[in-house]
């Protein structure tokens, strides 16, 4: 019944576009960076300083990730794994930081049958149908 569990290294493609204000002055020095070197672009700019950052908090991070019972990474839930949760009466209770993924071929009527709660930090893959079935019990 349990989903597989796998880290997560970024690769071009398993990623998620977000979109950020900065001031002219920020996007300056950003640009001065980028043009004296110090990074290909201004992706590669905020990604670093993203990961600088990141790395800063980690403890505290960490701590979070345990105190809240998170998987970290990737975690996937497929058809099967909703059937036994289903049929064991034993809803899920999905935390994860990461990205959660349920398989296409789950139906709304299954997840909402499987799922007892949701809670996703990073980003969740699942049909808009089931997204909408689950919509009362994503936190």
């Amino acid at each position: 019944m349990a989903a597989k569990l796998h880290e997560l290294r970024p690769r071009p493609g398993d990623s998620e576009k977000i979109t950020i204000n900065l001031g002219y002055v920020d996007l300056g020095h950003i640009d001065l960076l980028v043009q004296d070197g110090f990074y290909a672009n201004r992706t590669d700019f905020i990604r670093t300083a993203i990961r600088n950052q990141v790395e800063r908090h980690a403890e505290a991070a960490r701590q979070s990730v345990a105190r809240k019972s998170l998987d970290l990474g990737l975690r996937h839930y497929s058809r099967e794994d909703l059937e036994a949760a289903r049929a064991a009466g034993q809803p899920l209770h999905i935390r994860v930081l990461g990205l959660a993924s349920i398989a296409a071929d789950v139906s709304p009527e299954l997840a909402r049958a499987a799922i007892g709660s949701l809670s996703v930090l990073g980003s969740l893959q699942a049909s808009a149908a089931v997204k909408a079935a689950l919509a009362d019990r994503i936190r």
